[in-house]
């Protein structure tokens, strides 16, 4: 039978020289917490669970979170310490309750007798199949801390280059938001100003005036209608890219054309593939069933796709360099390493430096587009209110030039 969850449990007592003492536990039940109190010379007066918050609550579970849990689990284990103590160890470090909770649960199971990589399969949310894969492997050689090393130093990479990601795809959005704001309060503050002056001009307006006008009337009009069209087909578009899997193709293919993220992806895509490549074939996963974990790390369906029949091919017996090259969608240094490893039976080496310098690449290019976009967002905004502006002086203008 599995051992109940461990909480948090606040007490209050007495030490062994009479002193009040307090403070916080990770037990299951109230009995075990004051036998083990008692252990230290505390005599518990008062044992209850530690009240959640009314806001906010337990924080997420994040990706970093899970990278650093396995960092620390590597550690502790190269350090001699026993799993399940481990466990314990890791878990007191960390403040995100969430992933206490997370921790605690796993411990349990190893505890009763659960093979560690089964307990975290009960987690799918927070363990992929590459990470329960690649920890059962380490399992079944003897080798867990070092398997649990180069788990960490993967998804340390990997999200690492998911934030530059991010970062690259933050920038353009945020130009674009800011134009449409500042635009939507010039429209709709500053634009009627000029508007009520120049109903009394009693001339005809400028056809570009007349335009911003007219822009104006209808945010004044319809800006709340605007608002909540925008927050419905934005929210509906990002909901359906998670639900229908058309509309994620659609948005796969379609980033991969862009100009500059275009670039952006493609160099990621490759560094994912090699990255994930090289961990598992390190860790003696067959090169078969590798690329098949390799598929789901791409982050696309064109390369998931390609990386698929790149699989069907190797199984036939073609090398992977050759199959990569037949694809026609990775770059060729990618290749060339590829074919450099499986030639000098280093494969997973030589894919691990081309997945650091498609890393760099990515890094580099996410902070030209940085230093580039800041210079534009003052050129768009300019051009904006520039034009704004200069449609509502042209009446102004063309009146002097009649005086």
């Amino acid at each position: 039978m599995a051992n109940a969850a461990a909480v948090t449990y606040v007490y209050k007592g007495v030490d062994s020289k009479g002193n009040k003492v307090e403070g916080e536990i990770n037990g299951t039940s109230p009995a075990l917490i004051k036998a083990q109190l008692r252990k230290q010379g505390i005599i518990a007066n008062r044992v209850q669970k530690k009240p959640k918050p009314l806001f906010g609550g337990k924080k997420k579970v994040k990706p970093e979170d899970i990278a650093l849990f396995t960092r620390q689990m590597a550690t502790m284990m190269k350090a001699g310490v026993p799993l399940v103590q481990s466990f314990e160890i890791v878990a007191d470090g960390l403040d995100n309750q969430g992933v206490k909770e997370l921790i605690f649960k796993i411990r349990d199971d190893v505890a009763s007798g659960t093979a560690f990589a089964d307990a975290l399969r009960k987690h799918p949310l927070y363990f992929d199949d590459l990470f329960c894969n690649l920890v059962a492997s380490g399992e079944q050689s003897g080798a867990l801390e070092t398997m649990l090393d180069r788990i960490a130093t993967y998804k340390e990479k990997t999200e690492s280059l998911k934030k530059k990601i991010k970062k690259a795809m933050t920038y353009p959005i945020a130009v674009i938001v800011v134009a449409i704001v500042v635009t939507s309060i010039l429209l709709i503050k500053v634009v009627p100003q000029f508007a009520e002056t120049f109903s009394s001009f009693g001339a005809d307006l400028p056809a570009f005036t007349q335009m911003v006008v007219g822009m104006s009337e209808w945010m004044q009009a319809n800006w709340f209608i605007a608002l909540i069209c925008a927050v419905i087909g934005i929210g509906g578009t990002l909901e359906a890219k998670k639900r229908n899997k058309k509309v994620a193709d659609f948005f796969d293919r379609l980033i991969l054309k862009m100009p500059i993220l275009g670039q952006i992806t493609y160099n990621s895509i490759a560094a994912r593939f090699a990255r994930t490549l090289s961990t598992t074939f390190a860790a003696g996963v067959p090169l078969i069933d590798a690329l098949k974990s390799v598929a789901g790390a791409t982050g696309n369906v064109i390369y998931e796709d390609a990386t698929l029949k790149i699989r069907d091919s190797v199984a036939t017996g073609i090398p992977l360099n050759g199959a990569m090259r037949a694809s026609n969608l990775y770059p060729t240094m990618l290749v060339q390493m590829a074919a450099i490893g499986e030639e000098s039976g280093a494969l997973d080496e030589m894919l691990g430096k081309a997945a650091d310098f498609y890393e760099e690449a990515v890094d580099n290019m996410v902070d030209n587009l940085t230093t580039l976009l800041e210079p534009m967002i003052m050129a768009v905004l300019g051009i904006l209110v520039g034009g704004l502006m200069v449609a509502m002086y042209l009446p102004i203008f063309q009146l002097g030039q009649v005086v």
